[in-house]
């Protein structure tokens, strides 16, 4: 738990593109049958096809639903995309950023700051994800590259969108490679992630982000991480996949 009690810790399940809406509403259930802490926000993000059923079976319960992806036009001739309006009712959070949307599909620090825009204006909130590439961490470009992504972001929201946006620390080389960061490197880099929000908003907005560590989050590392102090919870991939390593998780955040 982070010492600033103020910050109410995140423990969002990306699904990625995996379940069929059968299987998620099977998922969903088994992780509501695991009792997790009242203390801990947990989020359950997954894929568009199964985000109805999802939010159908969690439905008066204390986890929230999040979508994976979004795009920034409220309507139009963009065949394949979501809008925000598309999510009212049914999703309280949206990731945006995540390195395999851009890696894999092109999305640009602009692209980002767009849909974090949209985002806000829906009333939603983003989990906003920044990291480096192996590449750029062994030149020693992590607090750049970070610095970047963060501030093309957060310099086009109010104080008051910056200080209720989540924002997920996401080394590239760490995400689906079964290596993680280690709690030092992942401390420093989110502690390097606040003090960017210090610099576009101030410290009292950065005091309120919550900033998650993502990237091969499992049930065998995840107390030595979410016990650091700064770290306020987890962006879990495959592991979320397994209600029982994903209620670990959740109980490493309190």
């Amino acid at each position: 738990m982070p010492t600033n009690q103020t910050r109410e810790p995140i423990v969002a399940a990306n699904w990625k593109m995996n379940t069929t809406p059968t299987e998620g509403t099977t998922l969903a259930r088994e992780i509501l049958a695991q009792h997790l802490p009242s203390t801990v926000q947990v989020v359950l993000c997954p894929p568009a096809t199964s985000l109805t059923t999802v939010a159908q079976v969690v439905q008066g319960t204390a986890i929230s639903i999040g979508a994976q992806h979004v795009y920034w036009e409220t309507s139009g001739a963009f065949t394949g995309e979501i809008s925000v309006s598309m999510l009212a009712g049914i999703a309280s959070y949206v990731i945006v950023g995540h390195s395999e949307r851009r890696r894999l599909f092109g999305e640009t620090d602009r692209d980002v700051q767009l849909k974090t825009r949209a985002i806000h204006l829906a009333g939603l909130t983003p989990i906003v994800a920044v990291g480096e590439s192996l590449d750029e961490r062994d030149s020693g470009h992590t607090h750049t590259v970070i610095r970047r992504q963060v501030s093309s972001v957060f310099q086009a929201l109010t104080p008051k969108e910056a200080g209720s946006s989540v924002i997920a620390y996401e080394p590239v080389w760490a995400i689906g490679t079964g290596r993680n960061a280690s709690p030092d490197q992942a401390q420093d880099a989110i502690g390097w992630i606040r003090d960017t929000v210090a610099i576009t908003h101030g410290s009292d907005v950065a005091d309120r982000v919550r900033i998650q560590y993502g990237g091969s989050v499992t049930s065998d590392n995840c107390v030595d991480l979410l016990r650091r102090d700064g770290i306020d919870g987890a962006l879990v991939g495959g592991a979320s996949l397994d209600a029982t390593h994903f209620a670990t998780i959740v109980l490493a955040a309190t």
